[in-house]
């Protein structure tokens, strides 16, 4: 009969046993001197023979299992008791043929065996791998093996299509609910959940999907001798993953209350301080430094503040706080907030100064370097203006701060806004004509709070003409472009009714007569003269 080389045995590795008993943590040495077929440990040999070292014994060892005919394996093991070199010895013979030798010398003292007792121990083992190599050469027996696994894997592959076909109705059984409003969950939370009934579903599947892969892969493996280990071991693994998670849950039970503690007296006091907040938004209370227009903004930095200390207490007691994970984040946030802190915490704080300062509010009509609108936004980094064009200019909080703004509503309770405008009129037209005509221009002006009068001043006696500003308050409805355009409309409409050019005189020659206003024109219609007090 041809001999059958059990190239299987090439996967003899040295794993721990120290003489008849293994050991779990060997060192590289006794990893050299152990015997193991299919991945398990049969015994490791420490007597040295003459010139032979245990781990040459090794050697020839895995060399005579090499040799093995399917004949040899099918005899079973025998020890014989035999004298070599003065010690006595035990020798595993298969169908006659020399196996092992084991000698008193390969005896380990904290093992407590007798030399019997090893042998036994040692033909155990032996014995269990030999069924393992009866398997190797039924022929047979691997092709059932082989059919059972590829039966698996179509079951396994029909699985995951039946899973995918149910995803898809669950889909679409979902997507159908919730276009017809018919879902458990509320429309207005679907804009932050989305679909989560489906995604939860998907988890569900791929975590079945994982575990059924799992389970075939241990049931395959333990199907063929030389991967029977490995099925051992992924059984051992999940177990042990099990265990360890049972046994960190159950360990971290306590710091997890003190962390629900914790976070419950963090969000009591956080919903007291915004009842109080409340109070003085509403004008009920007054707490000095805390304004009205102001509340949303504190409410926000003591929030953070109280969180922020939440955590710090909280941080100890989370589990795996003290693992290197944590302790890697913990640097890697430090490291982004050293790099970006800089830019971040001016307009952060700069922020904060336009809040406490009340410089502007949101609504407020303001000018701020060529920029001209209205407050939509300050946030905490940048503040939104409105501009007349319809525009949004977003300008960082820092160069707000460093600039001047000129804040057009800020004096005003009932939210009307203060317009002004200029113009120039030659000398030769009478001052009072010209402040008679800019106060009817006002009255006729839509837009403008009438109980409040307007307000003409001279600005500058120029070289040609004199600068006249026209003051008024605009409704609170009423938006600063629409105001100052229907104002300037009605500037126009009533100089040119009353014959008055609006224009900027500039000297071309020296005139003949002086340019001058006769008394008698001085209240040119629309002025009107004041009435002398009776004698």
């Amino acid at each position: 009969m041809s001999i059958v080389i059990l190239w299987a045995l090439a996967l003899l590795v040295l794993q721990p046993a120290l003489a008849a008993e293994p050991r779990q943590q060997p060192t590289a040495r006794e990893q050299a001197r152990t015997v193991t077929i299919f991945h398990q440990p049969v015994v490791m040999l420490q007597a040295t023979f003459g010139q032979t070292t245990p781990e040459e014994r090794v050697l020839r060892t895995r060399s005579a299992l090499r040799a093995f005919t399917e004949d040899d394996i099918r005899q079973p093991l025998r020890v014989v008791p035999v004298i070599r070199y003065g010690q006595p010895g035990r020798l595993f013979l298969m169908n006659g043929k020399p196996v092992l030798l084991l000698s008193q010398a390969d005896l380990d003292e904290g093992d407590d065996l007798t030399l019997d007792q090893a042998a036994q121990r040692v033909l155990a083992r032996m014995e269990a791998q030999r069924t393992s190599l009866q398997e190797q050469f039924n022929n047979r027996y691997l092709f059932i093996s082989a059919g059972k696994a590829l039966a698996g894997a179509l079951l396994l592959a029909l699985f995951y299509y039946g899973a995918f076909r149910a995803w898809r109705r669950v889909r679409r059984f979902f997507l159908l609910r919730i276009l017809e409003k018919r879902s458990a969950i509320p429309q207005h939370w679907r804009r932050y959940l989305g679909n989560i009934e489906v995604r939860l579903y998907a988890v569900l599947v791929i975590l079945l999907g994982m575990l059924a892969c799992y389970l075939w892969l241990s049931w395959a493996f333990s199907l063929f001798p030389w991967t029977r280990v490995w099925s051992e071991s992924l059984g051992d693994w999940s177990l042990g993953v099990i265990r360890h998670l049972s046994l960190s849950i159950v360990a971290s039970l306590p710091g997890l209350m003190i962390v629900v503690l914790i976070f419950l007296l963090t969000w009591l006091i956080i919903r007291l301080v915004k009842v109080v907040l409340d109070q003085v938004a509403a004008g009920r209370i007054q707490i000095p430094g805390i304004h009205p227009e102001t509340v949303s903004a504190t409410r926000r930095l003591i929030s953070v503040v109280i969180w922020l200390f939440a955590l710090s207490a909280a941080y100890p007691f989370l589990p795996g706080a003290n693992s290197l994970a944590f302790k890697g984040i913990s640097v890697f946030f430090g490291l982004m907030l050293t790099l970006g802190s800089t830019g971040v915490m001016t307009h952060a704080m700069s922020g904060l100064v336009l809040i406490y300062s009340r410089a502007l509010r949101k609504g407020d009509w303001i000018r701020l370097a060529d920029n001209e609108g209205q407050v939509s936004e300050i946030g905490v980094l940048a503040t939104k203006i409105l501009t007349r064009e319809n525009y949004i200019v977003t300008v960082p909080n820092a160069v707000v701060v460093s600039g001047k703004i000129i804040n057009l509503s800020a004096e005003s309770a009932d939210g009307g806004v203060n317009l002004t405008t200029c113009v120039t009129i030659g000398y030769d037209t009478p001052w009072r004509q010209v402040h008679a005509l800019l106060e009817l221009a006002a009255r006729r002006t839509p837009g403008i709070d009438q109980q409040i009068a307007p307000v003409v001043r001279k600005l500058g006696l120029l070289d040609w003409y004199t600068s006249y500003e026209l003051q008024v308050r605009l409704l609170p409805t009423t938006k600063l472009p629409d105001g100052r355009n229907a104002l300037h409309s009605s500037i126009i409409d009533v100089f040119n009714e009353f014959g008055v050019q609006i224009m900027s005189p500039n000297f071309v020659m020296q005139p003949k007569a002086a340019v001058v206003v006769p008394q008698e024109a001085w209240y040119a219609a629309p002025a009107v003269a004041p009435q002398k007090p009776e004698k």
